[in-house]
């Protein structure tokens, strides 16, 4: 089995690769290959291009002669996401042409003149929010409202504020749809495509509030 890669980009622009630890181990549970900015622990600032520095070593590791990852690496399908500042990043590397999704937890752009960088996006993006009570539900839905016409879009709130789930086991609910929608988007699977598409869709009935643009 081949592992599509996810780079992911934490709250806070902080360098602490294990700060989601619990989201993130739910991921890759699922078979991804899944790059945290910032060492296990560690401290200062991340920036976007750490997102393209993870995706160009992913893509080396697989043809490296000694290396383990060798072949089982599919870098033909690659993710960015990232929660609040990681998700100011992930918007800011989307317009990469390798990037075959773009997930957005709890984050949208602040200044409107950072709202040009969405005419860029090219691959279905994801947001996961918080809910009214999460400070950057605004800048989200605002975000939303200005994607590209024709951009396959998915959109849902769950009212649990700014940090959400994913510290609880397995990343909680943002851990559980965080999941579905790299399954659907990375790997096809269509049990996780029907947790976002059509009227009976899995979200479309209980505590998210679903939004959705060109999906099918």
């Amino acid at each position: 089995m081949q592992l599509p890669i996810v780079a992911w980009g934490n709250g806070a622009c902080r360098a602490d690769g294990t700060w989601f630890e619990n989201f993130l181990k739910e991921l890759a549970s699922h078979g991804f290959l899944v790059i945290a900015n910032g060492r296990p622990g560690g401290t200062g600032t991340t920036d976007a291009e750490m997102l393209l520095d993870a995706i160009d070593w992913a893509i080396a590791e697989n043809s490296r002669l000694t290396s383990r990852l060798r072949g089982r690496i599919d870098t033909t399908r690659i993710a960015v996401m990232g929660q609040s500042c990681g998700g100011l990043e992930a918007y800011e590397v989307s317009d990469d042409p390798r990037v075959t999704t773009t997930g957005i937890g709890k984050s949208g752009f602040m200044s409107a003149a950072d709202k040009i960088q969405l005419s860029r996006l090219h691959a279905p993006i994801g947001y996961f929010i918080g809910g009214p009570g999460d400070i950057a539900y605004q800048n989200a839905i605002d975000d939303w409202n200005r994607l590209p016409a024709g951009l396959p879009a998915f959109m849902g709130n769950l009212d649990v504020g700014h940090f959400g789930t994913y510290s609880q086991p397995n990343g909680g609910e943002f851990g559980r749809v965080g999941a579905a929608w790299l399954k659907w988007q990375l790997k096809g699977d269509a049990a996780a495509e029907a947790m976002f598409v059509g009227t009976g869709c899995g979200l479309c009935s209980g505590p998210w509030q679903v939004m959705r643009k060109n999906l099918s």
